[in-house]
């Protein structure tokens, strides 16, 4: 039986790091594959190969038995591969139906848009998968869950030979999740390929035929699922990585007055009813996968969306936090996860990115004071180890660890008690990534409490003294970093590898507790 995909020597890379090194991956017609890898395995990469978006350094690509020599998405698409991206690619000022049919609109005898038409077939769309999504609505006004309806319906449309899913369940609620599932049982039974992307194990024991794992850009294994029960997906995926951490010392643990209290707390979408306690001299973990929460609790203890529920507590005293200015004042700042559209002006000089945040506090009658600016701006220069020739170079021209250190300051500037840390080594090398841990233990030494998201589970052990696991905007269970580790295991890397299997196990734990159920049922 030809292969619907078959990928032999997949090589790419971007700016000489290699996101992809000789992969070899084939998926049959009629099965649900599953492509499996930790953040930064190459999953993504080579989705986006195979849809077009990529061009590949070196290797071959043949789709149906027919080599794939035209890298560009028209060239897949003609080839019957149809993808639903993680990062949803919908134009939210157009309706459903428009976004849909998207350059492939039907039209009318003479020519014009038929708006009519598109809207019919896509209520035939959503009919099968058995949702209910408006094709008139406006995207730009659905919630997260019918943005993701409308992302898989575009996929579907094109009555692929291939379909890939990148990560369809995020924003689903469980009914949507069963409901999808039964939808790509037909879909299989046609003999279309469903390549499944998602970190939910549970999911993929439910659902894959086969699966495939990466790690750090290789080819790991290609098994049935009946092979790969859960921990040994985790063994796979984990594998014997210290991510170069291994350098980052940690101290004793000196927690002093509780700075920052969640009692019950609840956003306007989430979290629901999250609580917790964060010491002077602490760093907490918030651990999950995309879609449980984390960023929404940060963005509520910024002030960025205001709480719907419970309380906030900071040194003792309620809060309402109504605005970002308000948790600024209380003493809370955010170091956002987007630090090229959120943390920093790139164009902009160092000096005046780092004073962006205390700009009424030197200025007078609306004009800076260029001293206090530039003092400042050394300060922070000296005390975090940026590396620029000069405060006056513009952040773009720094490297991507360099420009994260600048936004950590820029809220330093602020003198915060309590420091909210969304992602802060997202996009950095490896060498940055431990400057960076090393910084968030060097301020938590200092006094600071420091709440810190990261997708990489390495670097939550690496920094953290607890780690709260989150899923589906709710708090799962609160784990005392020392009790995740082998105290009889002397090696480092190993002992870092066994904690990350055991924080894995706990975070796909938390997808299937009775809580997610009842708030989604």
């Amino acid at each position: 039986m030809t292969s619907a995909v078959v990928m032999k020597g997949i090589s790419k890379a971007f700016g000489g790091v290699k996101a992809l090194d000789n992969v070899d991956f084939e998926v049959r017609p009629g099965e649900v594959h599953a492509l499996l890898g930790g953040n930064g395995a190459g999953k993504s990469t080579i989705l986006k190969v195979l849809n077009g978006v990529h061009k590949p350094d070196a290797g071959t690509i043949e789709v149906g038995g027919v080599a794939l020599t035209t890298h560009t998405p028209e060239a897949s698409r003609a080839a019957g591969i149809a993808m639903n991206f993680q990062e949803m690619s919908l134009i939210p000022t157009l309706t459903v139906a428009q976004n849909i049919f998207l350059t492939r609109e039907a039209r009318t005898a003479r020519g014009f848009l038929d708006d009519r038409a598109c809207e019919a077939r896509a209520s035939e769309i959503f009919e099968m998968l058995e949702v209910k999504v408006d094709p008139k609505a406006v995207v730009g006004h659905l919630g997260a869950g019918q943005k993701q309806l409308t992302e898989i319906a575009k996929a579907i449309s094109q009555s692929s030979k291939v379909l890939i899913l990148d990560e369809p369940s995020t924003a689903l609620a469980v009914s949507d999740v069963e409901r999808l599932f039964v939808f790509l049982r037909k879909l299989t039974s046609q003999g279309v390929a469903v390549i499944y992307v998602s970190h939910r194990m549970d999911e993929i024991a439910r659902i894959a035929d086969r699966a495939t794992i990466l790690r750090d850009g290789k080819h790991v294994v290609t098994a049935d699922i009946a092979e790969l029960p859960i921990d040994v997906m985790i063994e796979h995926i984990v594998g014997k990585r210290s991510k170069g951490l291994a350098d980052v010392q940690r101290g004793d643990v000196r927690q002093g007055e509780v700075l920052l209290e969640a009692r019950n707390l609840t956003g306007p979408h989430k979290p629901h009813n999250v609580s917790f306690v964060l010491h002077r001299g602490e760093v907490l973990g918030l651990a999950g996968l995309l879609g449980s929460g984390r960023s929404a609790l940060a963005r509520v203890i910024a002030g960025i969306e205001p709480a719907s529920g419970g309380e906030i507590w900071i040194k003792g005293r309620p809060m309402v936090l109504r605005k970002p200015a308000d948790s600024i004042a209380a003493g809370v700042a955010l170091v956002p996860e987007a630090r090229a559209t959120q943390g920093i002006i790139p164009a902009h000089s160092v000096a005046s990115n780092m004073v962006l945040s205390v700009l009424g506090r030197i200025s007078g009658k609306g004009v800076v004071n260029r001293d206090k600016a530039r003092q400042i701006a050394d300060q922070m220069i000296e005390r975090l180890q940026i590396k620029t020739a000069s405060r006056d170079h513009a952040v773009s021209t720094l490297s991507g660890g360099n420009q994260q250190k600048v936004v950590i300051g820029k809220w330093l500037a602020t003198d915060p008690d309590i420091l909210v840390l969304d992602e802060p080594t997202a996009g950095i090398d490896i060498g940055s990534k431990s400057e960076i841990i090393r910084l968030v233990r060097d301020l938590a030494a200092q006094g600071k409490g420091i709440v810190m998201i990261s997708s990489e589970l390495s670097e939550l052990l690496t920094a953290c003294d607890r780690i709260l696991v989150m899923a589906d905007g709710r708090a799962h269970q609160m784990i005392e970093r020392a009790a995740l580790d082998d105290p009889a295991e002397p090696d480092f890397g190993r002992r870092l590898q066994g904690a990350e299997r055991q924080l894995q196990i706990e975070i796909q734990k938390a997808l299937s507790t009775p809580t997610q159920e009842a708030h989604h049922g």
